[in-house]
């Protein structure tokens, strides 16, 4: 493996593995200043629309400029905005507002860094002589791996040291990131977009651009019906997660459950981007996408019947396996079929979407569970998921995955570029 792949996925795991300790250390730190469970609500609430709003605009900025600068200058944004916290604190002592308002300005980083990194992977795997499947599936198993370290490290660190200061070891991640983005070539990220892309685009408004790459995505059946999949999977895992969960292992008495069953679902991710990786390129990609949808309902079953013990792990560890695998094909296919001029748009959209679909799953999780039984909001949330699996099996847009070369013609990028 040469070294663009390599720095792309340090980079990636770094700054994966800096998110998953700043999810944990927090919201614990905002409680410890604040002495106020809603203290962490208010700064969760306030980060969350400034994020999807950035995701949805700055897709237009990541379409403009270099992909590697973009992804440079968002790492440096979550940066500066996490080391800020412990600075204050230094200074004049944290209160509720420093949270918000440094949350706000890091949250302008969080989805646009993601997709930056999206956008330039089609990039690393034309300059890194490595193959999309095995870039996506390795991504795909650091991300689990930085999922199953994040939430030890920061009770680790949090016992180790006081209040705000575990926040300059997650600035630090995200700084590390940023240097070794620095060491992709600049030219990796430039993006040459065709003499057609240019006569239609260059010259426009950044909301016309804007406006151009959303009706590149709801025009085209392939990435509605992809983007449909994620979001359905992304509101029943959060619902489960965030909510469902946690609650059904304080009332059946085993509140340490709760860790086991995040590590298997971890664990199951990291299992499935591993097998992708050795064998993705291999089979009909239809026949390992049909296999991600059965082993995720078997999954969602499993959790839907709120069992305690082994059957809750290995559920997880089952639905975990899938998304592991079918994040690794969902890239490879996002790298296939997203022209190059439009990859920050629509990815970021599609980013923005993802991200305020999360809170969606809790929050009706916590409604059904509040008004009307735990029982039905895990039904509820299954149910949901039927939704995805029939777009996955019945969708005429995801009955041919094959490469363009396969395929005969390329008709879904001929749609999505606009043609």
């Amino acid at each position: 493996m040469t070294l663009i792949p390599v720095a792309y996925l340090s980079s990636y795991l770094l700054s994966m593995l800096g998110n998953s300790i700043a999810g944990i250390a927090l919201p614990l730190i905002v409680l410890g200043v604040t002495g106020s469970a809603m203290g962490a609500g208010w700064v969760a609430a306030a980060t969350a629309v400034p994020a999807v709003v950035a995701g949805l605009v700055m897709g237009v900025v990541i379409d403009r400029i270099n992909r590697r600068t973009s992804s440079i200058v968002t790492d440096a944004v979550s940066a500066a905005s996490v080391a800020a916290l412990p600075l204050v604190d230094l200074v004049s002592g944290l209160s509720l507002g420093w949270f918000i308002l440094f949350g706000i300005i890091g949250s302008l980083g969080d989805v646009p860094g993601l997709t930056a990194r999206d956008a330039l992977l089609a990039a690393v795997v034309r300059h890194g002589g490595i193959t999309a499947e095995r870039l996506l599936g390795m991504r795909e198993s650091l991300g689990a791996i930085a999922l199953l370290l994040g939430p030890a490290a920061a009770g680790t660190l949090m016992v180790l040291l006081d209040g705000s200061t575990v926040l300059w070891l997650t600035a630090a991640t995200s700084m590390a990131a940023a240097l070794l983005t620095l060491l992709i070539p600049h030219e990796v990220g430039t993006i040459t977009p065709s003499e057609e892309a240019e006569a239609t685009t260059g010259a426009s408004s950044g909301w016309a651009q804007l406006r151009a790459g959303w009706r590149a995505l709801f025009r085209s059946p392939f990435l509605v019906s992809t983007t449909v999949l994620s979001l359905v999977a992304v509101v029943a895992l959060a619902g489960y997660q965030g909510l469902v969960l946690p609650v059904h292992v304080t009332l059946v008495g085993r509140p340490g459950l709760l860790g086991f069953v995040l590590s298997a679902l971890a664990g199951g991710m990291l299992v499935g981007g591993a097998i992708y990786v050795v064998v993705g390129s291999r089979g009909r990609r239809r026949t390992w996408f049909l296999a991600t949808m059965l082993g995720t309902t078997v999954g969602f079953a499993a959790l839907a019947a709120l069992p305690s013990g082994g059957l809750l792990l290995a559920g997880a560890f089952v639905l975990g396996l899938s998304s592991g695998l079918f994040g690794a094909l969902l890239g490879v296919l996002m790298v296939e079929r997203i022209p190059e001029q439009m990859r920050g748009r629509i990815m970021g959209t599609q980013n923005a979407m993802l991200t305020a679909a999360a809170p969606v799953g809790i929050v009706a999780a916590a409604a059904l569970t509040e008004y009307v039984s735990l029982d039905v909001a895990a039904a509820v949330l299954a149910g949901a998921w039927l939704v995805g699996l029939g777009v996955g099996v019945f969708a005429r847009a995801l009955r041919n995955l094959e490469p363009a070369s396969e395929r005969g013609t390329d008709e879904e990028t001929a749609v999505v570029s606009g043609a």
